[in-house]
């Protein structure tokens, strides 16, 4: 083979390799980062157990909300309608953060209490994240609730 030749290939596939190591690095790093959305039912029958840290969705239930005095910790019940998970966070809580609201919160289990390292609250009456509203309306069709309208969603018709 001619000595060009062969450095021209020598060259492509070294460009090569490098491409698809700079991609396996990216997939790698991305992947750690993923945080699945689950609701309080799907967490107790073991759907996220495989995850180390991922995201609780669904609704702040009514009473449910405890301030530690003295501390910023809070402690409080997520719903989605068939099962409620206690949620423990430290930390500051968004404006719009209420009961009877929507949350989505990132952390992880521990002894069957959900330890949130960041809360998210609604930011508006009429939006609600799509993951969340997608699985709200499966459980609000298995209790036969009247569903809401796709303004609630945040989606436009």
């Amino acid at each position: 083979m001619n000595p060009v030749r062969r450095r021209r290939l020598l060259f492509v596939l070294m460009l090569l390799l490098a491409g698809g190591l700079a991609t396996a690095l990216v997939a790698l790093a991305l992947q750690r980062n993923v945080a699945y959305l689950f609701t309080p039912a799907e967490i107790l029958r073991g759907e996220a157990s495989s995850y180390g840290r991922f995201r609780l969705g669904g609704m702040v239930e009514d009473g449910s909300f405890i301030r530690t005095p003295g501390s910023l910790e809070v402690r409080f019940r997520v719903t989605d309608g068939d099962a409620q998970l206690p949620v423990s966070y430290t930390g500051i809580l968004p404006d719009l953060f209420r009961e009877n609201q929507s949350v989505v919160a990132t952390g992880k289990m521990d002894n069957g209490i959900f330890v949130a390292d960041q809360v998210l609250a609604k930011h508006d009456e009429t939006y609600t994240p799509k993951e969340v509203a997608d699985k709200m309306a499966m459980a609000h069709a298995k209790h036969n609730v009247p569903s809401t309208s796709d303004t609630d969603t945040g989606q436009t018709p």
